[in-house]
């Protein structure tokens, strides 16, 4: 049942974890708990289980094991016998931040738009291939919170339509067209909600409001490294001689904060790409609308090419159906779902007639980020290894020995050809490997595009494998909207409404708050 919220939710945005060090900049005035206000570059480390949070001098701010940073709205201190600004006659005016226990009567702290924060050496693509750092640039209250392990993580408490803009503009240009703009709002709003709403039946986590406690405690995965990977489900299951290994990775495993700020949630890196007033005109056009389905909010994933085909929810996640995630054409007429080995492979060496089958630059440059434009081939791929390069790969990415490579084996496919079980032979052991994403981690020093792919070796003189050649579909999961095939129906004129219903059948809009 949808519930219909009074107000615009706040949320907590994971930006830096598990960090020894935070460096940044307050652009202007901020308070915390007993201190402020502040200003200018800091550095937070921590020390005999506490933050320690110095200033550009290196003089102590605050010293604790949580710390939340408020930025100051610039407004008039009145007394108990003025008018409010803009009432009465009284003009609407700048003055200095209010400070705790000054003046007569007092706007409550909250973050405002004339004070924001950057972030230092912010890691974004976290093991994917465009992975790099930057300095990003966040609206919103800074919240440091201490780990039991020593380390920091950085957080931004932010209203939920302030997000989206930098969502929409992260993860795509905002320079793409209004209606795909205007799609991604309703789409990302959506699938955040719904997040939100699973996190706290699950886990009973939740930071819908400003003043709720931070349960020091949401398509796309925040992977630092192998023993760090939160995962719904990690099993090892003996079948003879041959193990099975399940993961798949789900928001509600963040427990500090309500989403992350990279592909595993929604990317979102603060104000630094909102480079137009396009985002936020869509976000406003679209404020408090969601897409929905049998009176519940949709879960509304998304990826960045479907190849033609987009899958089903269960390819890549738990084992359950969802009538609104399953597979489509991404085209306007009909393309089949690819049943047996012999029709994937005719579907992966083909360039069918899809939505997302573009090589126009022009219309590229329009819709994607400047880092995903350095990916040239997203449609179709190929990629090879030598076999023995493949098998460090797998030793390194895996865990696992399993010395000589000898097949890589298909063994379960959803309709756009991904795989989420594979068999991997080895002279040591054989593993059965799923779902999708954990596939595409074993098989790349960073991720494989995706896990539609086909395998084919290549042998030599002595009859051993030399090499693995894997000719492959698409960017991602696959699963729900498109973004790449709903930006080129938003440049044929499809109406947001249209591209929405188009992905997510049997779905329609409605307005939460």
């Amino acid at each position: 049942m949808i519930v219909q919220m009074k107000n615009e939710p706040t949320m907590t945005v994971g930006i830096l974890d598990r960090q020894r060090e935070v460096t940044g900049r307050l652009n202007g005035d901020f308070v915390g708990e007993g201190f402020g206000p502040v200003s200018g570059r800091f550095s937070a480390k921590t020390e005999s289980g506490m933050i320690v949070l110095t200033n550009e001098q290196c003089h102590e701010i605050a010293r604790s094991p949580f710390i939340r940073l408020t930025g100051l709205i610039k407004q008039h201190i009145f007394s108990p016998h003025e008018g409010r600004e803009g009432e009465g006659g009284v003009p609407a005016r700048a003055g200095r931040g209010l400070m705790p226990g000054e003046g007569a009567t007092q706007a409550p702290l909250t973050a405002g738009k004339d004070s924001t924060f950057t972030l230092f050496n912010v890691i974004i693509g976290i093991s994917f291939h465009w992975e790099r750092r930057e300095d990003q640039t966040f609206q919103g209250n800074l919240i440091l919170a201490e780990r039991e392990d020593g380390t920091i993580t950085a957080i931004n408490e932010i209203l939920l339509e302030d997000y989206l803009q930098s969502v929409i503009s992260s993860e795509m240009s905002p320079a793409a067209p209004l209606e795909f703009l205007r799609t991604h709002a309703i789409l990302s709003r959506s699938w955040l909600l719904k997040a939100l709403e699973r996190k706290r039946r699950f886990t009973g986590r939740g930071t819908f409001s400003r003043c709720a406690p931070l349960d020091v405690g949401c398509e796309g995965v925040y992977v630092p490294a192998q023993s760090d990977i939160p995962a719904n489900v990690n099993e090892r299951i003996s079948h003879a001689h041959t193990e099975e290994i399940v993961r798949w990775y789900e928001q509600e495993d963040h427990d500090l904060f309500d989403v992350c700020a990279d592909d595993h949630c929604q990317r979102y890196q603060g104000i630094t790409k909102i480079l137009s007033d396009k985002a936020a005109e869509a976000v406003w056009k679209t404020r408090g609308q969601v897409i929905t389905y049998d009176n519940e909010i949709c879960d509304a994933r998304y990826s960045k090419a479907c190849g033609g085909l987009t899958e089903a929810f269960e390819t890549a996640w738990d084992d359950t159906r969802i009538p609104y995630l399953t597979s489509i054409s991404d085209a306007a007429i009909l393309h089949r779902p690819v049943a047996t080995e012999e029709a994937v492979t005719r579907w992966i060496l083909s360039e069918p007639e899809v939505y997302c089958n573009t090589k126009d630059a022009a219309i590229l440059d329009k819709i994607l980020p400047d880092f995903d434009r350095e990916t040239k081939a997203f449609f179709r791929w190929t990629i090879a290894y030598f076999r023995e390069e493949l098998e460090e790969i797998l030793r390194e990415k895996s865990g696992l020995d399993f010395g000589t490579l000898k097949e890589i084996e298909p063994l379960s496919r959803g309709a756009s050809g991904r795989i989420y079980r594979l068999k991997i032979t080895g002279s040591i052991r054989s593993v059965i490997v799923g779902k999708e994403l954990e596939i595409r981690r074993w098989l790349s020093k960073t991720h494989l595009y995706s896990s539609a792919f086909i395998v084919k070796a290549e042998y030599g003189a002595h009859g051993e494998i030399e090499r693995f050649i894997f000719y492959g579909a698409g960017w991602g999961h696959g699963v729900g909207l498109c973004q790449i095939g709903a930006a080129v129906m938003a440049t044929r004129e499809f109406s947001a409404d249209k591209i929405l219903r188009h992905y997510f059948p049997g779905t329609e809009i409605r307005k939460v708050y």
